[in-house]
């Protein structure tokens, strides 16, 4: 099965009562319908990419980066790639490669989230799918060259640091949390 063809079925189990989230997982769907090139960064319509939120449930915490290109604290994540072969691997390797966080555990359930953002020509749309991963415990974060900074934050500070997506990601993964998901 190819990355396309898993997001597409990601994207149709991805199960929300939120209208907004039924929306923009449309319109994914019809993104993809659209373009067979629509998982990768050269697809100028836009593309979709894989993010995860890593959380420290035990603490009450996020671990969020100081992205380097656009100076704002966000969940890791990015481009999918060639040896991606799932959405949920490839917001893994993103959450692990940006963290330096091994051992990292994708929360159940599936993505957490979507959100969609535009971005800068030649490229015109991220079509973000945000998963949630779990730090062992004692993890230690480093730094990535794609960072200025890693910064555990609770719960409560994030939305004094991070944009409305962030904070939205954040309640989303804590309701995921309470319900045991």
């Amino acid at each position: 099965m190819s990355l396309h063809d898993d997001a597409v079925l990601v994207l149709k189990g991805y199960d929300t009562d939120r209208e907004d989230q039924k929306e923009l997982r449309q319109t994914y769907l019809d993104h993809l319908a659209m373009h067979p090139d629509g998982m990768w960064k050269a697809c100028g319509a836009g593309h979709l990419t894989a993010s995860a939120l890593v959380i420290d449930p035990e603490r009450g915490r996020v671990l969020l980066t100081l992205h380097r290109k656009l100076q704002m604290w966000l969940q890791m994540g990015g481009h999918c790639e060639p040896q991606d072969s799932t959405l949920a691997s490839a917001a893994l390797r993103e959450a692990t490669e940006e963290s330096g966080i091994a051992g990292l555990t994708l929360m159940p359930g599936g993505p957490v989230r979507l959100d969609r953002h535009p971005i800068p020509a030649p490229c015109h749309w991220h079509l973000d799918v945000q998963y949630a991963a779990t730090a062992p415990a004692g993890a230690t974060e480093r730094i990535s060259e794609e960072s200025l900074d890693l910064r555990w934050f609770p719960y409560d500070e994030v939305a004094g640091v991070a944009d409305a997506s962030v904070v939205r990601l954040v309640e989303r993964t804590r309701a995921r949390l309470e319900q045991g998901q």
